[in-house]
């Protein structure tokens, strides 16, 4: 059995005392890590060697195409990364030395915002007082600067719309000035038809032939009076 112990959330492999069980293991173990590497190379098509050996020094290895070969290009690439390393080295000396000056950058950034909004004010000298005095004030014209452009901006689009409300307003009351203009001069344009119509004249005409006199008694006719 394999010996298992927690060791802070984790499990930590030990040592198998029992030289049986130890036995038993390694060739289970052994057989499952030889069929996996088989597995491997034909699925993924990939080269793989593996190169076992058991505590008494009996060796057990699977290539999938030639052992010799397999060593002879893995020592290749090894050296190849050690001629690269000096090189890697000072490229990763570079990174480390950039980060160290953006790390101390953004600590200095974040003293001086502190100061700006009056904490750690303790530690300044005179000059630093003075010189943070003088960066708030040129900070504040600034502000200040660019609120009044803002202000004229709102009162230059302000008195713009007034002006086309103004305009339209008169627009609209010229408008409403010509139609009541027309609505007065129709009455009399249909009076001074009505007088230049002769059919209509002629009818008034004859109206006004007609006797309106009111008579109270006997009408005696011209016949009887000449008697």
């Amino acid at each position: 059995m394999i010996e298992l112990e927690m060791v802070r959330g984790k499990v930590e492999l030990k040592r198998i005392e029992n030289t049986t069980s130890r036995q038993v293991t390694f060739t289970k173990r052994r057989n499952g890590l030889l069929k996996k590497a088989y597995e491997l190379s034909v699925l993924c098509d990939a080269e793989v060697a593996l190169i076992i050996f058991s505590q008494k020094g009996k060796l057990y290895e699977f290539s999938s195409s030639n052992m010799q070969k397999t060593i002879e290009k893995y020592r290749s690439d090894v050296k190849k990364d050690e001629i690269c390393t000096p090189e890697n080295e000072v490229h990763v000396q570079q990174l480390k030395q950039e980060a160290a000056a953006i790390q101390q950058q953004i600590e200095q950034l974040e003293i001086s915002q502190r100061r700006l909004l009056g904490q750690d004010l303790v530690s300044c000298s005179v000059e630093e007082l003075s010189h943070l005095d003088n960066k708030l004030e040129h900070t504040l014209r600034t502000i200040r600067a660019r609120k009044t452009q803002l202000f004229k901006e709102q009162v230059e689009k302000l008195k713009a719309k007034e002006r086309y409300l103004l305009e339209e307003n008169a627009r609209l009351c010229q408008e409403n000035t010509s139609l009541c203009q027309k609505r007065i001069a129709t009455p009399s344009q249909l009076y001074s038809t009505k007088q230049k119509d002769p059919v209509i004249s002629n009818q008034s005409s004859q109206f006004s032939e007609v006797e309106t006199e009111l008579f109270v008694g006997l009408r005696v006719s011209q016949n009887s009076t000449n008697l």
